[in-house]
């Protein structure tokens, strides 16, 4: 088997990269002030990213088996797109508009979080053949939505583990209560809830962490591989219903199709902000706070964002 995988020409992305030109799509609308600076934001974010993958030589750095490559990627056959899913960056709303795109559902407003997680209704690229995933990399509009590095790793500690989570507490927090707090109380380490901040980040920049990395707080570089899939749009969170409502003019959606405003979870919860943020890393050494940017720094520079 390992032969014959290692004689496939598709099998391995060495040296198999996406052509440089990018997948025309419909600008005829592109007429006044909005639309246009929108569109030059995005020559601007993809001209950074490309220009950055240049000098760092990251396709050198990055290369995989394909099929990992592409296992965060979600396919929507009708029109034609492939969405690389980052956790914490509007991500199950996205998921909610696939659905709504591939004719699942008939609005996004009426889908759960459980059925958007774990409903297996969309299609991930890696549950194709070799050729099934080419073809669908060669033709399809690719698109990522991003977001400051920091508040995205808070928003994951505050969602699985401010909150009771069956899958979180057992697993992390357990593991990371026990290996983390001196004299941890019999409760702490049978439950694992209430971990704390500075916990996980020890657990995060442990190199022989006890328990391995998770989507929700791994880097966007090892997600989505952004220097090896070309994608054609990249959009951010921090400028989330604009980025989303143009990208699906771009694409053809239903006009009546408009990204959802709402909070997915914990809706009564402060949003993740700077200032949020600020607050948590409060807790950390200055150390810990260079070290976890340092985590982080290919996030921070493919996708132009500062740390504070």
């Amino acid at each position: 088997e390992q032969q014959r995988m290692s004689q496939s020409p598709l099998s391995w992305f060495r040296g198999v990269y996406l052509p440089p030109a990018l997948h025309p799509l419909n600008k005829t609308f592109l007429k006044g002030g909005k639309w246009e600076a929108m569109d030059s934001t995005q020559e601007k974010r993809r001209a950074f990213l490309q220009d950055f993958c240049k000098k760092h030589n990251s396709r050198k750095m990055l290369q995989t088996h394909l099929v990992h490559l592409v296992s965060r990627i979600y396919v929507e056959d009708r029109h034609k797109v492939l969405y690389c899913e980052v956790p914490k960056a509007g991500c199950s709303n996205w998921k909610r508009v696939l659905m709504v795109l591939s004719g699942l559902a008939a609005s996004a407003n009426n889908i759960s979080h459980d059925d958007v997680h774990y409903g297996k209704h969309l299609r991930r690229l890696d549950s194709f053949d070799l050729k099934g995933i080419y073809v669908r990399l060669n033709a399809y509009t690719k698109f990522i939505f991003v977001r400051d590095p920091m508040e995205r790793l808070v928003s994951a500690f505050r969602d699985k583990f401010e909150h009771p989570n069956s899958y979180y507490h057992p697993v992390f927090g357990k593991a990371i209560i026990k290996k983390y707090r001196h004299n941890a109380d019999e409760e702490a380490l049978k439950t694992g809830s209430g971990v704390k901040f500075k916990e996980f980040i020890q657990y995060l920049l442990d190199s022989h962490r006890p328990v391995g990395m998770d989507i929700h707080w791994e880097q966007v570089s090892k997600l989505c591989y952004p220097c090896l899939i070309n994608y054609d749009f990249i959009g951010k969170f921090e400028t989330l219903e604009e980025d989303a409502n143009y990208f699906l003019q771009l694409v053809g959606a239903p006009a009546d199709l408009k990204f959802p405003k709402f909070k997915d979870r914990h809706s009564s919860d402060e949003r993740t902000s700077a200032e949020v943020v600020r607050q948590y890393l409060k807790e950390l050494s200055k150390e810990e706070r260079q070290l976890t940017y340092d985590f982080y720094y290919l996030d921070y520079l493919m996708f132009n964002y500062t740390s504070s």
